[in-house]
Order: C-alpha cells, then sequence, then structure tokens
C-alpha cells in the first residue's frame, strides 16, 4: 500500500479548523486554487467530503468533526517531537553528569560548579573522572559527558569545543626553597631539580623547549601523572614544580609561586562535548554552569 502524505495533516488541521478554503489556504500562504487540490486529495484519502456546501458557506462532516479532534493533537505532537528541545525542568531533573577533567581542576572549579548545579537541580549529581588520555571515545559513547582541558586538532575535528579560560605556567616551591632568596634567572630555575607533570611520562615538554634559546636543560629528578602529586612532591622537597597557575590555585595555598623566568606559550582550557548533546537543554544548562564557575575567577578568555 502507498503511504499517505502525511503533509496533509498539516492542512487537514487549518481546513478544519477554518471551515473555508480561501482563510486557510491564507493562514499556509497557499493559493485558493492550491488548497481546492489539497482538498480534494484529503477527499480522496480519507474517503469523506470533510467540508460540504451549506447555503454561502461549507460545513464539516460528521467525520470531519470526529477528525478535528484527533488531528490537531496530532499536529501538536509532531511539531514538539520535529521542534527544537523544550527547556528543561530543573526542579524535576536528576541524574548523573560525567566530566573528565585533570585533578587541579576539580580542586580549583569544582565547589563553585557544585555550588550553581545543586542550586537548581537538587537532584543531579556530578561524577569527575581523571584524564588518562586525550581519547574521544568515552565523547563519542556518552561515558563521558563533557570534558575539561586543551583540545587538539583531533579533537577538533570530532568534537564541540568552547575555550573557558586562558592559563600560564608558573613555578612552585616549598615555602623556604633556596630559590626564592634572590633573584630567580633561567639558569638558576634550569640548575635545581625538577618534577615534570605528564600523563604520557614523557620527560620533555614546552619548558624544556623554552629553555633551549637559552642553552639551559633542566633536570627531570620525577615524572609524575599529576598536578596534585607535583605539588605534594614539591610541598615536601627541595624540587621545583611547574604547573598552570589558575588550573592549581587551590593546591597550592602553602607553597611559594613565582613567575617562569623564561617566556612560555599560554594555553587555553576549553570544554568539550559530543555534538549528540549540542542541543540537549540539561546539557546546555550544564554547559552554562560550567562556564559561569570558570568566569568567576579572574574572568573569562
Amino acid at each position: 500500500m502507498a503511504r499517505p502524505d502525511l503533509n496533509l495533516l498539516v492542512t487537514l488541521d487549518v481546513l478544519l479548523q477554518e471551515g473555508n478554503v480561501t482563510r486557510a489556504a491564507e493562514r499556509l500562504r497557499l493559493s485558493p486554487s492550491a488548497m481546492s487540490r489539497a482538498l480534494a486529495r484529503l477527499r480522496k484519502t480519507t474517503g469523506d467530503p470533510l467540508l460540504v456546501r451549506a447555503g454561502r458557506g461549507l460545513v464539516r462532516t460528521p467525520h470531519a468533526l470526529e477528525l478535528g479532534e484527533r488531528v490537531g493533537e496530532l499536529v501538536r505532537e509532531a511539531e514538539a517531537l520535529l521542534g527544537p528541545p523544550e527547556t528543561v525542568d530543573l526542579g524535576a531533573l536528576s541524574g548523573t553528569f560525567t566530566l573528565r577533567t585533570s585533578d587541579g581542576f576539580v580542586e580549583s572549579f569544582g565547589p563553585d560548579l557544585i555550588r550553581r548545579v545543586i542550586d537548581k537541580a537538587p537532584g543531579v549529581r556530578l561524577r569527575f573522572m581523571q584524564k588518562a588520555n586525550k581519547d574521544a571515545a568515552s565523547l563519542r559513547d556518552g561515558t563521558v559527558d563533557l570534558e575539561i582541558g586543551v583540545a587538539d586538532q583531533i579533537m577538533r575535528d570530532e568534537l564541540h569545543v568552547e575555550p573557558l579560560f586562558k592559563d600560564r605556567f608558573v613555578g612552585v616551591v616549598r615555602t623556604g626553597h633556596p630559590l626564592m632568596q634572590s633573584k630567580i634567572t633561567p639558569k638558576r630555575y634550569a640548575s635545581g631539580g625538577h618534577i615534570r607533570v605528564s600523563r604520557r611520562g614523557r620527560e620533555r615538554g614546552a619548558v624544556d623547549e623554552a629553555l633551549k634559546p637559552y642553552g639551559l636543560e633542566r633536570e627531570i629528578t620525577v615524572v609524575v601523572g599529576g598536578f596534585a602529586a607535583a605539588l605534594a612532591l614539591a610541598r615536601g622537597s627541595d624540587l621545583i614544580a611547574t604547573v598552570p597557575e589558575r588550573h592549581t590555585r587551590n593546591l597550592r595555598a602553602d607553597l611559594s609561586m613565582f613567575p617562569l623566568p623564561i617566556p612560555t606559550p599560554e594555553i587555553t582550557v576549553s570544554m568539550l562535548w559530543h555534538p549528540r548533546l549540542n542541543v540537549d537543554p540539561a546539557h546546555r544548562w550544564l554547559r552554562a554552569c560550567m562556564r559561569s564557575a570558570c568566569a568567576e575567577i579572574d574572568g573569562p578568555v
């Protein structure tokens, strides 16, 4: 059997509401002749005249009256189904959002984000996951809802990326460290024992590249996988940690910080999500909460 033309539902709805071919044509921005042809098609499809002449006007048949109670509801449901998502009822929202972040981000931005979420949606839970790599698979398969970090080109090609803030590298040592007793030069900075942060275990990075023009190379004493571990080691030793400033603000309250004596590139911290979640109302709200939480500290990008 041939499938009925579902576009006729909208035409039928307007015709039964107006009971007049000319007015229905005006509402649908059609010519009266085009509307008359549509009515003829509806009569053939339904097997009923639908609208019949009565004096100088048209009246609905019993079948048309019956259809009128149902077709309007069907059209409204179809419009809602095919239209953009409605706003979410935050008070009734429940479930868990999984966020993949670094340890420093959770300590610095997590408390404010949690307050914003719970204030509007007490039924929502946040689950923070450590970043083991930059693989987009967990965003792709829905294991992770939102990721915070530095996006590479491969991730930008597949995911939505929105910058949150810019950060810079700073040096951190324990209180009373000898390095802080006089001017910190590139040579004095490089000569100390260093802690390198790398999830992949690499011993060289942007700071090491920045030292090359000075003919210097720092001695990497230990490599760790996160900022919290680097700062803990710096707190209990004479080692130097080099970490992002804003990312680690709440992790280094009892440590001494100094600007690096060498120019290093800024890093842009972004939130990343899969395109399938882009227009989801709950996810849009989560991103707005994240945006606001990050803007609280020194302003946005």
